[in-house]
C-alpha cells in the first residue's frame, strides 16, 4: 500500500511539472533593451568608422545588416548595407528609415547616411 501511495504522489508530481518551462538567455536583457543596445552600439560603431575601411571587417564587427542592396555601375560593384541605429516606431520591426546605410564600393567603404546613397545613386 505504501508503494501504491508513493507511486500515486510521483505520477502526480510529474504531470504537474510537465508544463513547467524554464526560460534561459537573452543575457537578463528585454526584447526592448536588446535592440535599443543594438541600436546603441551600431551608432557608435558607425561613427567611428573610416572611410576604406573593408565590407568583410564591418561586417565581421557588426554582423549581418537589415538590409542589404547590391548594384553594378561603370565595371564597378556597390553594396549598400543598412545597419539599425535610431527608433522610429514601436512597431516590433527595423524598417529601413530606422537605419543608416554604408556604401561600399568594390568592398571598401566609401560613405555612410542619406547623403552616401544619394552621391552613389546619382
Amino acid at each position: 500500500m505504501f508503494k501504491a501511495a508513493r507511486l500515486a504522489a510521483l505520477l502526480l508530481t510529474s504531470t504537474t511539472l510537465a508544463g513547467c518551462v524554464v526560460a534561459i538567455g537573452n543575457d537578463g536583457f528585454s526584447d526592448d533593451q536588446q535592440w535599443e543596445q543594438t541600436q546603441k552600439r551600431n551608432d557608435s560603431y558607425i561613427n567611428s568608422i573610416k572611410l576604406g575601411a573593408s565590407v568583410s571587417i564591418i561586417r565581421a564587427d557588426l554582423g549581418e545588416p537589415d538590409y542589404r542592396d547590391s548594384f553594378q555601375r561603370n565595371g564597378d560593384t556597390y553594396d549598400v548595407l543598412y545597419y539599425r541605429t535610431h527608433h522610429q516606431n514601436s512597431d516590433g520591426k527595423t524598417t529601413r528609415d530606422e537605419t543608416t546605410p554604408l556604401v561600399f564600393i568594390d568592398g571598401h567603404l566609401v560613405g555612410y547616411g542619406s547623403t552616401a546613397i544619394e552621391n552613389a545613386t546619382s
